[in-house]
């Protein structure tokens, strides 16, 4: 028996380092802005000045959207597209209520100078100022955005129909950048303020069609994926084994996802995240995936030959994170794809434990078996319904997970599986007071 040997450490953790790395840009950024307005000089209406600030922060914002949602792949790798995801939407909720001071401030400000109504100051501004209308529409059209990207309407909304709103706030960012050069204070002031602006939306709007545009297109032109093989694995489970040019090439790591299209008729324009399901091997590269919607039931009628435009590839939950000499594997379901994939890269001794609701229901279960008879490593099947409890408590609580690897606070845990099931093992693994920086989860989503 054979243990993979263990890797070097970078003395910094790559999560660490991008998070403050991302951190110190977002605060350089902020002291830049803010230097910039006072340089420009404040207004003689404090209303009107908080105004100004509150929309210069609301730009900034709004280009940090955008970098957050680019794709990157360096930020990607080291932080995961599902971090990213939820830190883009609480920067939504930061824009909504930088972007409403802006816009109530300014107009209880002007109607104060003017002496006017609000009222009638807001329809003076809008038909009479250069840049106003446009400026409207765009906060009106980011009110849009973030109601649909509200949780209890997003769960109401097919992902197609949801992105295609979403894609209103690239024209929102247009309009917005076309009035703050038409009436920003700040932006006009000097010659490096103009200058700072320039670069703040070339670098976010830059970032944006370099991640989501050019390198999926280049990557796509150069190894010209297709379907080479679709294996049922059980009644309701089907592997896709893809094919192409330079896959030795292509920067994937056991662990990763893709976003898939598959250029039929029926679904050229629907993408679906999944994980690869085995070690990339520089010839092929296999997804794995449950007939859980109509995107990944339709998998199964794949003709050999077909096109496949993958986006990819994503995703933090790899084996570049590893801190400590031995892992523990947690897959619940079809969340055995990335862990099958892990077990061939990931190093030291190695348990996984796959929690299912019956053994027929562990796909992929030969491989494990195999793969871990290879190097050494522990697989156990925990079937039962979800509410199984034995002797020790739940089979995925504190107490079992101890009982079941004694020293798991020595080891890096990698989980995936339903968001139930990954909830409960985390709790369970905070109750065991396993570092944060050894706990690995990652729920695959679609950014926006």
């Amino acid at each position: 028996m054979t243990q993979t040997a263990v890797r070097p450490r970078p003395a910094i953790r790559p999560r660490i380092a991008a998070r403050a790395g991302l951190f110190t840009f977002i605060g350089a950024n902020v002291v830049a802005v803010t230097t910039l307005f006072f340089a420009a000089g404040p207004s003689s209406n404090t209303l009107i000045s908080i105004g100004r600030l509150a929309g210069l922060y609301g730009a900034l914002a709004m280009a940090f959207q955008l970098l957050l949602v680019a794709r990157l792949p360096w930020l990607d790798r080291r932080l995961g597209m599902d971090r990213l995801t939820v830190w883009h939407r609480w920067t939504g909720f930061s824009l909504l209520w930088t972007l409403l001071a802006h816009f109530v401030f300014i107009l209880f400000g002007y109607a104060e100078v003017e002496n006017s109504g609000v009222v009638d100051e807001f329809v003076t501004m809008v038909t009479k100022l250069e840049g106003i209308l446009r400026a409207v529409v765009a906060f009106t059209l980011i009110l849009l955005v973030g109601g649909v990207s509200a949780r209890f309407a997003r769960k109401r909304l097919a992902y197609e129909t949801w992105h295609f709103i979403h894609l209103y706030t690239y024209a929102a960012v247009v309009l917005a950048f076309s009035h703050q050069i038409a009436l920003g204070g700040s932006f006009a002031s000097s010659p490096g303020a103009q200058t700072y602006w320039w670069a703040v939306w070339g670098v976010a709007l830059g970032s944006v069609l370099a991640g989501r545009v050019v390198l999926p297109l280049k990557r796509n032109l150069r190894h010209q994926l297709k379907v080479v093989a679709v294996v049922p694995e059980s009644p309701d489970v089907v592997s896709v084994y893809m094919s192409g040019k330079d896959l030795d090439k292509m920067p994937v790591k056991a662990g990763q996802f893709f976003l898939w299209r598959f250029l039929t008729k029926d679904r050229w324009w629907q993408a679906n995240p999944f994980s690869i399901s085995a070690a990339p091997d520089g010839r092929t590269l296999r997804l794995t995936a449950k007939a859980a919607g109509e995107g990944s039931a339709s998998l199964r009628s794949l003709k050999v030959g077909t096109r496949v435009f993958a986006e990819g590839p994503y995703g933090a939950f790899t084996a570049m994170h590893q801190r400590k000499q031995n892992a523990l594997l947690v897959a619940g379901g079809v969340g055995i794809t990335p862990i099958r994939a892990l077990l061939e890269e990931i190093s030291g001794h190695v348990v996984v434990l796959y929690r299912v609701r019956t053994e027929q229901d562990a796909v992929l279960l030969p491989e494990l078996v195999g793969l871990a008879r290879a190097r050494g490593a522990v697989v156990r099947v925990l079937s039962g319904p979800s509410d199984l409890s034995g002797p020790h408590g739940p089979v995925l609580g504190a107490h079992s997970l101890r009982r079941m690897v004694p020293d798991i606070r020595g080891r890096d845990v990698f989980v995936c599986g339903p968001p139930g099931m990954t909830s409960a093992t985390l709790r369970s693994l905070r109750e065991l007071q396993v570092p944060n920086q050894q706990v690995h989860a990652e729920r695959f989503s679609l950014a926006a």
